[in-house]
């Protein structure tokens, strides 16, 4: 699942420098050997329109995320793929993603709602051959096993799934149907991220040995994981899965190799009932809305204030009792918001990784150390957090909905031995680093629905062993955690 909020919240997501080198990046990149192709998901076309053919699509889960999809599959890719369902446990968010269509493409007809319940019905009525899964992340086994067996392919948002033995269950339907899954790990388009692989896989810097990996969570970012239903475990599988499943698999993907044994240390620091009280940022609410104890809070968010958000969670939780506005200092959070993490890898390679889910600004920093050399990665995605706190009582930004703070740089560094450090710039074209997560979500459209002629020379397209290796990482550090002991991988999930 994404990190917007899905709806199935009650069912079992330097320029000019002379000494810089170019790197193509995502859009022009040379192949790089042992990255074999991997194909697209594909299946029985079953609908001609013009005299092409068209798959048929559904999309189980509409909230915000959903809109990344539902806005492909009726815009750039509608002459590919036609959206013949929803599946939701509110029918008043399925309403207003028809509603969303309805304005964007006059004229085209309401996608047909279905209950969850009726998630069967409507793959057999609408002879649905493609779901799309963005519903709550612990749901996502449920869906995509009876997907599977109904002859569907499945994109899924990630995490995969929650803990190992959903993992298991998708990994032998996926076996038995001869059906694909794709998990949607877009940070793999990123035209930086590409560049990283291309240059790692071209023995830039030799072999690598280790590697460190900060990952920082601004305050209006990291907070809204703790006033949603990502803040129960048992939904999202904490932060080492529901977010940590991006970078995990991004260092899999990078190295071309796959996690053996895990040690994490984590906890809850900021966040939380005892937390807030400690530090006196703890106010009387559950919930932001209506609330006067919330008047003035920078970590309230004010769903009446965002017409999104009051469309998709105000006006829609009578349905399901969901409350998108809960008090990040209030009680029932049980995930953690600040992790360390050692790994091992099958290749020799070790991780030192770290989450933050309380930063001033927010991004990354990623350096590979090899033989030949260092390859070393900074990306800003916001240098500091507005608090947006306003005398007219207009809400804090949220997630994804704006931005909360000023774009700060990117830069990739090439440290060679015996040499000084360059510069790497990555290409791609005009607007390389267009729409969310530094142009993967576009790219990542394109791969999953689109023409894939062209092939896949970095691998990026993500199948269901990858989901499953990229999971088992957080899965064997949230075990590390109770226990204080390393995990061995294969004793979770043998990929």
């Amino acid at each position: 699942m994404s990190e917007q909020d899905p709806c199935v919240a009650s069912v079992s997501s330097g320029a000019g420098d002379a000494s810089a080198s170019s790197v193509a990046g995502v859009d022009s990149v040379s192949s790089v050997a042992g990255v074999g192709s991997v194909s697209s998901v594909a299946g029985d076309a079953s609908v001609s329109s013009g005299g092409e053919t068209r798959r048929r699509c559904a999309v189980v889960g509409l909230g915000a995320r959903a809109r990344m999809f539902t806005e492909a599959l009726t815009g750039p890719y509608a002459d590919r793929i036609e959206l013949v369902g929803f599946c939701d446990v509110n029918s008043r968010r399925m309403a207003v993603h028809n509603g969303w269509i309805a304005g964007d493409h006059p004229g085209r007809g309401a996608v047909p709602a279905y209950a969850a319940e009726d998630f069967d019905v409507m793959l057999r009525r609408e002879r649905v051959d493609l779901v799309v899964v963005c519903s709550v992340d612990r749901t996502h086994d449920d869906y995509i096993v009876r997907a599977l067996e109904a002859g569907c392919d499945v994109v899924t948002e990630k995490p995969m799934t929650t803990d190992a033995e959903k993992a298991r269950r998708i990994l032998d339907a996926r076996r038995r149907t001869g059906r694909e899954v794709r998990v949607a790990f877009n940070y793999r388009y990123n035209p930086v991220h590409s560049a990283v692989r291309e240059l790692i896989a071209a023995g830039e810097i030799g072999e690598v040995g280790s590697v460190h990996f900060e990952w920082l969570l601004d305050l209006r970012h990291g907070a809204d994981y703790f006033r949603r239903w990502h803040r129960d475990k048992a939904n999202s599988g904490g932060l080492m899965v529901h977010k940590a499943t991006h970078h995990f698999d991004l260092v899999n993907w990078w190295l071309g190799t796959e996690p053996e044994t895990v040690f994490a240390q984590g906890g809850l620091f900021f966040y939380g009932e005892e937390a807030g009280r400690r530090r006196g940022l703890a106010r009387p609410y559950a919930r932001a809305h209506g609330a006067a104890a919330a008047e003035g809070d920078p970590f309230a968010v004010r769903l009446a204030d965002s017409e999104v958000l009051r469309a998709l969670y105000l006006e829609a939780e009578a349905e399901d009792g969901y409350h998108r506005d809960q008090n990040v200092f209030g009680p029932g959070v049980s995930i953690e918001d600040d992790m360390a993490v050692l790994v091992r890898y099958a290749s020799g390679a070790s991780l030192t990784y770290h989450l933050t889910a309380y930063s001033p600004w927010e991004g990354y920093r990623v350096a590979f150390n090899g033989s030949a050399g260092r390859l070393e990665l900074l990306v800003e995605e916001s240098t500091w957090t507005r608090s947006d706190v306003r005398a007219d009582g207009a809400s804090p930004v949220v997630h994804g909905a704006a931005v909360g703070g000023e774009v700060g740089r990117t830069e990739l560094l090439l440290r060679r031995f015996w040499e000084p450090a360059r510069e790497v710039r990555v290409g791609g074209g005009e607007g390389a680093a267009e729409g969310g997560h530094g142009g993967g979500d576009v790219r990542m459209l394109a791969d999953l629905f689109g023409d894939r002629s062209g092939g896949d020379a970095l691998g990026r397209a993500a199948d269901a062993v990858d989901g499953a290796r990229s999971l088992v990482t957080g899965l064997a550090a949230n075990e590390s955690f109770v226990t204080g002991l390393p995990v061995r991988v294969r004793d979770l999930l043998d990929v």
